[in-house]
């Protein structure tokens, strides 16, 4: 194979950064069908903050003439240039937290379209073991008229980003790799490795690197449930939490986590593959689906704590108002996907109080299109009778929320985040 040319389909938080990264060294072409991403990226602009602007202008091109560079596109027609080709769409799961694929199976059509002979095709997007190679290769068998391990050949490296936390970039972490074949493993491999200052880990087979995915997410699920139901325990006995987990984190085995509210499209979705997929083989996952109902009931549980506070300082509740911070599924990250804010809030209004939501770092045209919320501009002066602090963007810390509270207002901070609080998690 000459030198490789990659495809990356779908320019999100794992697309975008995987394909700037790449283009460092390789001749990338970015695939998105949002013809309203392709221009924010060639203008400088990620709405997702992963990838500042001085980086886009550093590696986008206006063509593949040179050594390295990233394309940017809409047509898929471009991708049959490549030889690589790394799928980085989104998985999720439906109201019944039931997998849904089409993203997926969208892209490996598209992709069937464009691959030839000896083309490789790596797939980074979540799902649970054995999805690679029993639903997306049969789409790009049939799409391509190819035959898989033959005429082209596929890998598995599932994402590994942490959006928000910049101590923790594509290149200084260590990424899993797979591949259909042992030469195609290798090839994988050292195309991963060209790139990453951690290295990668190889291992034995796609349904290993698949697996080994969901057990991330699943081990970070299972133990902030832990300390969530610690917590609960811990307000009934009028106990610190943190003060607690402070204490506990002394032990040299300790792990340090923290409670409070799990969304996003990885810790809060990707626990539903794998227990789907026990399910078929007869298996039924108790621990695993009781940490996932302990979690997805965590909104709830706060604002229903912070009707007992107003109650237990004799707030009415009917003409209370109340002020939500942060609207994300995690701090200092855009991403409202599957954030479990919401559930504070619709449980608020169910009450009758006057909700305000205020996230400076939210795309508010999104939030009102898929939650039907109206983000505020700036919260008001002496207006709120309880603030809840659901997010810790670090820009909260610059608010004045004694100016906020009215005279008697309390504060329930959800993250022990701000210096003034009347109650945490």
């Amino acid at each position: 194979m000459s030198k490789p040319i990659i495809g990356i389909v779908g320019l999100g938080y794992v697309g975008l950064p995987l394909a700037c990264l790449f283009a460092t060294k390789y001749k990338v072409i970015g695939y998105d069908i949002k013809e309203e991403r392709i221009n924010e990226l060639k203008n400088g602009v990620d709405t997702t903050l992963e990838v500042d602007g001085k980086l886009l202008f550093e590696v986008v091109v206006e063509g593949l003439n040179g050594e390295q560079g990233l394309f940017l596109t809409t047509s898929f027609s471009e991708l049959k240039r490549c030889n690589y080709y790394i799928v980085a769409v989104p998985t999720c799961v439906d109201e019944k937290n039931q997998p849904v694929l089409n993203s997926l199976l969208e892209a490996s059509k598209v992709l069937g379209k464009c691959l030839k002979k000896e083309d490789i095709v790596i797939y980074e997007s979540t799902v649970y073991p054995g999805a690679t190679e029993e639903v997306c290769v049969p789409i790009l068998e049939r799409s391509s008229n190819l035959k898989y391990n033959r005429d082209f050949y596929v890998g598995y490296s599932p994402e590994r980003v942490s959006p928000g936390v910049k101590t923790r970039t594509l290149e200084n972490i260590l990424k899993i790799t797979s591949g259909s074949t042992k030469e195609t493993a290798s090839k994988i491999d050292n195309l991963y490795r060209s790139v990453l200052k951690k290295g990668t880990q190889l291992v034995s087979s796609i349904k290993v690197a698949e697996a080994a995915k969901i057990v991330e997410n699943c081990q970070r699920d299972i133990n902030i449930a832990f300390v969530n139901e610690m917590a609960k325990i811990f307000n009934l006995m009028n106990i610190d939490t943190h003060e607690v987990l402070e204490a506990a984190e002394t032990k040299w085995n300790f792990l340090p986590f923290k409670p409070g509210l799990v969304g996003g499209y990885c810790i809060g979705t990707d626990p539903y593959y794998l227990t789907q997929k026990a399910k078929q083989y007869g298996y039924y996952p108790e621990v695993i689906l009781s940490g996932r109902r302990l979690n997805d009931g965590m909104g709830v549980y706060v604002a229903s704590e912070v009707i007992k506070l107003l109650i237990d300082k004799g707030i009415n509740i009917k003409k209370a108002n109340a002020l939500i911070l942060g609207f994300t599924f995690k701090e200092n990250c855009p991403d409202v996907r599957n954030t479990k804010v919401i559930d504070i809030y619709k449980k608020l209004r169910m009450f009758g109080l006057n909700t305000d939501v205020y996230d400076p770092i939210a795309n508010k045209a999104y939030v009102k299109s898929h939650y039907e919320v109206d983000l505020i501009q700036q919260p008001m002066d002496n207006n709120y009778d309880v603030i809840v602090l659901a997010v810790s963007h670090n820009n909260f810390r610059l608010l004045e929320i004694e100016k906020l509270k009215r005279k008697g207002g309390v504060v329930y901070d959800v993250k022990n985040f701000l210096a003034c609080k009347d109650r945490t998690l």
